[in-house]
């Protein structure tokens, strides 16, 4: 019995580990990039590992009570999809800051163009233009789900990726099917904790920063949007060609 607790300790803890991955840490780093508060980008965090913990218990369950078979070639749609939602979230990155570029060129020319006859119809252009993300703040920004449904399914999108090799990892060490699913639960806890740390920390120079320098806060923004668009290209080759999903 003591061995069983132990062996379940330790699938927390390689939970832990788990949220180190980097396809895990870059997605969480493109997201807590736009938060001003290391709370929040924890309570983030925690949202992703629920998404991540949910998928796992559904698909890795599925494969110890029922003997479901994943084909290797449906895991590696899977792990694909990984690598184009990473591409997604640092482009999600990009727009962010190419808006703030055209708000502060807009800023710019209000205050050489005040005395322009156009300056009236101008400044309403740029306000419509605005209206949809101010609305969509202040209408849902109070709200849960508008803020933390993208670490959701960010998790969900990696548990999927990564269920059936966890799965089939327990399987041998563990005969016993009510065990088996406990230690994807721990395991699944190991991974909340993990995460939930991690984007405290990651959070800290983007907060830092967002204080004292606006400019160098939307830097690091970009720069975790060109690694999320990166690291997905590079899975992107890895997986579809490397490995053959596109080419077989």
């Amino acid at each position: 019995m003591m061995a069983l607790f132990s062996f379940l300790l330790l699938g927390f803890f390689l939970g832990m580990r788990h949220a180190t991955d980097a396809d895990h840490v870059v997605a969480v780093t493109t997201i807590v990039s736009r938060e001003l508060k290391v709370r929040n980008a924890a309570v983030i965090g925690v949202m992703w590992g629920i998404g991540h913990t949910l998928t796992l218990l559904l698909v890795g369950g599925a494969i110890i009570l029922f003997g479901l078979v994943i084909p290797p070639r449906l895991g590696m749609s899977l792990e694909f999809s990984v690598a184009l939602m990473l591409i997604v979230l640092g482009l999600w990155n990009f727009r962010s800051f190419t808006l703030w570029i055209r708000q502060n060129a807009a800023a710019s020319l209000n205050r050489f163009d005040r005395l322009s006859p156009r300056h009236d119809l101008e400044t309403h252009d740029h306000q419509s233009e605005g209206i949809s993300t101010a609305w969509l703040d202040a209408k849902f920004g109070r709200l849960g789900f508008y803020q933390m449904a993208r670490p959701l399914v960010v998790g969900v999108v990696h548990g999927l990726a990564g269920s059936a090799a966890v799965a089939l990892l327990v399987l041998p060490m563990i005969q016993n099917s009510m065990w088996a699913i406990a230690y994807l639960l721990i395991f699944g806890l190991g991974t909340i904790g993990g995460m939930m740390v991690i984007t405290a920390g990651i959070a800290l120079p983007f907060t830092c920063t967002a204080t004292r320098s606006v400019k160098f806060h939307r830097y690091l923004g970009i720069a975790s949007g060109c690694l999320s668009v990166g690291f997905g290209l590079f899975l992107v080759y890895q997986i579809g060609f490397v490995d053959g999903l596109l080419t077989r």
